[in-house]
């Protein structure tokens, strides 16, 4: 791929005085063709305040004085009152409410009254329980001795946390891993349990989200083991969502009132949708070579963008959805800057999961005092870390969610000044069509949080482990909720568990394995061959698509390349090299149906919900030249092959109807190939998912449907309702999937409409005015609403083996 010459300045001292207008004039003067589609302003707003509670005791008060807080926001004020008088509550407010008042008064104000009194927070990052810590202990109240309780705590303290810490801060994982295993150990600090702060409840979705669920369940049942009357009072707090209080209940097992209205002040956002621009292809050989257009690296628009903010110095935080592409754009950014400037770019660098601990914490202090201007950081800074300064956000590709996008945007302007935002589009369907369309992103509500508890796959496990803490009774199937019965009395067959009079007991030595995350297993360690010196650590679920051999690896921006790939001992060997190539692994899927959930007949098209098993492959890696993006091979793999039982939505079309819209039957596999690919961007805009949470499959002819059908599932064990979710709006997801490759500009199908980065096919072959026909008679024939059969569920005995993209 060719690239665009930049010019950066040198810094002009403006700082955080730039307005954000003025600042993103700037950034569109830099480029020779207007890439912005749109600005949205949205306006400042004042705060409204409450007077103290009552019962707020006058060293807490007087403490939070010395830090600034003078008075409550109303809605600070509402959700303790709820939470002081023991009602479960979710306050659902905006980024840089101040939704931590709103926990840490009422349990604070306990610790204080109660000397025997304890609180446990829970965060889903050791970033934020690290950001929180600091901040109640910055307090400094007498006899609350807070603490976190983590995988990167030392051995040596956990015993004394243990003991003498009231307000323990932690994450579901170790209370997963560590905690409830070790319930007798912690005895007295589950008797005397008070509140459980369950802090950014957003994140907990999908299959992570259904089994936080249970083991919030599994956590009051051992603080009513311990002889707490009533159990803990949950406290949760939440960015904007559709629906919090059904979502917090679902998650808690609790009725939950919600706190919504947000009475904090905000300082106005500029927020800005950028589309890089199209660039002539390099492949100069090809007589097409002038016409053939590809549009510029949203990776690569957002490290100039980060390095111009820098450049003026303005404190930016950029949103990169992977950790290798958050190391491209710190890296890019720095030797950009340091071309323009000799030692600006050490003020800029990457943050991501797998770094060491120390790493993070250098990183997180670096960032809060303005050593750093710039930081390239994946979703892991997203949630509520104070990052008080900030100018302006860059968000490197669609996030996801509604909700993601805001919470990303909000962490910039929390000191209540004017901030920019802006939202980069990668060359994905989605991204084209939220750019193009800003009626979908502004002024609408954001998603509601979606989990599903009763998930067998997900339900089973976890009684498992609560059945290795304690025997379980019947009143534990009743708080473990729909299917509890069903899933022990399938662990009884499987012999994981053993009736007798007194309940059911676990039969084995060895604790449950159960990842929470749904990531694949223990994660992978990276060590330096060399030096024996530990990099950092990949999640097992990646491993095979990022530490294969010959796969390049990125670490705060020096890269390795990996020389071998040792599963069993979850462990990776590299060796430092600066290739001038970049590594894409390949994988190939094929797809069986199990059970029909339910159906829609509209004549010659068929839609179906129900269960399939996906096997799934990394067979093979390309290598590509950096600069060009040109291939100069592929190399096959030698890896395991990875078994999934999920749900999928699929659509069926009769070849009778295809012919009659104009697709040829040699067309037909591209043509479908394109749709799916297409609806698989698109299925975001519906659900709460992105496209890696989701995989699909399209063949001319599949074997248990016998007619051309495209397949789209959840890439969680079980399912995790997004599948339904389409189905339940098959109608408008389609009709916005066919806009979308319709008013893509493009000829022949690109990145922006049809073609996939997670293709196990290479995208080949497709088919994009295939793909509307085809859509079209789907959208022809589909009623709208969708009015479903259920069925009782058919087994169906046929396999399949058919290449496609896994998620």
């Amino acid at each position: 791929m060719q690239d665009v010459t930049r010019t950066f300045p040198v810094p002009a001292g403006r700082g955080p005085q730039s307005a954000p207008a003025d600042l993103l004039r700037r950034l569109r003067a830099r480029t020779t063709a207007d890439p912005v589609t749109h600005v949205e302003r949205v306006p400042a707003r004042a705060g409204v305040t409450a007077p103290w509670p009552d019962w707020t005791p006058e060293e807490l008060r007087a403490a939070l004085d010395r830090r600034g807080v003078v008075a409550p926001w109303r809605h600070q004020a509402e959700a303790a009152e709820l939470a002081y008088a023991g009602r479960h509550v979710v306050v659902a407010t905006g980024t840089a409410s101040g939704k931590s008042l709103a926990y840490q008064l009422p349990a604070l104000a306990t610790l204080l009254a109660d000397p025997r009194a304890t609180v446990l927070y829970l965060a889903p990052t050791k970033a934020l329980a690290a950001d929180q810590l600091r901040a109640v202990a910055a307090l400094e109240l007498d006899g609350v001795r807070p603490a976190t309780y983590d995988g990167d705590t030392p051995r040596a303290e956990r015993e004394w946390i243990r003991r003498h810490s009231r307000f323990v801060l932690t994450n579901p994982d170790m209370l997963h891993h560590g905690i409830l295993p070790g319930h007798a150990q912690w005895s007295g600090f589950l008797r005397r349990l008070t509140h459980v702060v369950v802090d950014e409840c957003h994140t907990y979705r999908g299959v992570f989200g259904s089994h936080v669920a249970h083991v919030l369940r599994r956590l009051r049942r051992q603080c009513a083991k311990y002889g707490r009357a009533g159990g803990p009072t949950f406290v949760l707090a939440s960015a904007t969502s559709g629906d919090p209080a059904t979502a917090a209940g679902r998650l808690t097992g609790l009725p939950v009132t919600a706190v919504t209205e947000d009475t904090s002040p905000r300082g106005g956002v500029t927020f800005a949708l950028w589309e890089p621009p199209l660039l002539p292809a390099a492949d100069s050989s090809s007589p097409e070579a002038d016409l053939l257009q590809v549009r510029r690296s949203a990776l690569r628009e957002t490290a100039d963008l980060l390095a111009d903010t820098v450049a003026e110095g303005v404190r930016t935080l950029a949103f990169v959805r992977s950790r290798k592409g958050a190391e491209v754009v710190a890296a890019t950014a720095r030797r950009a800057l340091d071309e323009a400037v000799p030692g600006l770019g050490e003020r800029v660098a990457a943050y991501r999961a797998g770094y060491l601990r120390e790493e993070r914490r250098e990183l997180e202090r670096a960032l809060l005092h303005g050593d750093l201007l710039g930081l390239a950081s994946t979703n892991a800074l997203e949630l509520g870390v104070d990052l008080v300064g900030l100018d302006a956000v860059l968000i490197c590709g669609w996030p996801g969610t509604r909700a993601s996008l805001w919470q990303q945007a909000g962490r910039a302007g929390r000191s209540g000044d004017e901030a920019l935002a802006v939202l980069v589009a990668r060359d994905d369907p989605l991204d084209t069509y939220l750019v193009h369309h800003p009626e979908a992103l502004f002024g609408r509500p954001v998603e509601a949080t979606v989990l599903d508890p009763a998930n067998p796959y997900v339900l089973g496990p976890q009684l498992a482990c609560a059945a290795a803490e304690a025997p379980l009774t019947p009143a534990d199937l009743e708080l473990f909720g729909d299917g509890a019965k069903e899933a022990v009395d399938a662990l009884v067959a499987s012999g994981a568990l053993r009736q007798r009079p007194t309940g059911w007991y676990w039969r084995h030595r060895e604790r449950p394995e159960v990842d929470l995350r749904g990531e694949g297993g223990a994660p992978v360690c990276v060590v330096e061959a060399s030096t024996g010196r530990l990099l950092g650590t990949v999640d097992g679920g990646s491993s095979h698509f990022l530490l294969h051999t010959g796969a390049v690896y990125l670490h705060q921006g020096v890269s390795y390349v990996v020389d071998s790939l040792d599963l069993a001992d979850g462990c990776a060997l590299v060796h430092a090299e600066e290739p001038d190539w970049s590594t894409h692994a390949r994988d190939v899927t094929s797809l069986s149906v199990v059970s029909v959930r339910s159906y829609t007949d509209a004549g010659p098209v068929g839609l179906f919900l129900g269960e399939v098993d996906v096997t799934s492959q990394v067979v093979s890696y390309q290598r590509r030249r950096i600069a060009s993006g040109e291939v100069i091979d592929t190399r096959p793999l030698d890896l395991p092959a990875r078994e999934l039982r999920t749900v999928a939505v699929w659509f069926t079309v009769s070849p009778e109807s295809l012919a009659s819209a104009g697709v040829e039957a040699a067309d037909i596999p591209g043509a479908l190939h394109a749709a799916e690919h297409a609806a698989i961007g698109l299925l975001p805009l519906m659900a709460t998912c992105d496209r890696w949470d989701i995989g699909g499959l399209s063949t001319a002819v599949h074997p248990d449907t016998e007619a051309p059908t495209v397949f789209v599932y959840d890439g969680h064990p079980g399912g995790a309702g997004f599948a339904e979710r389409a189905y339940r709006t098959a109608a408008a997801w389609l009709r916005a999937t066919r806009d979308a490759i319709a008013e893509c500009g493009c000829e022949a199908g690109c990145p922006s409409c049809v073609q996939s980065p997670k293709c196990g096919n290479g995208n080949n072959p497709l088919s994009k005015p295939d793909a509307v026909r085809v859509l079209d008679v789907v959208l022809t024939n589909l009623p709208t609403p969708t009015l479903p059969r259920p069925l009782a569920p058919r087994p169906v005995d046929h396999e399949v083996g058919v290449m496609e993209n896994a998620p």
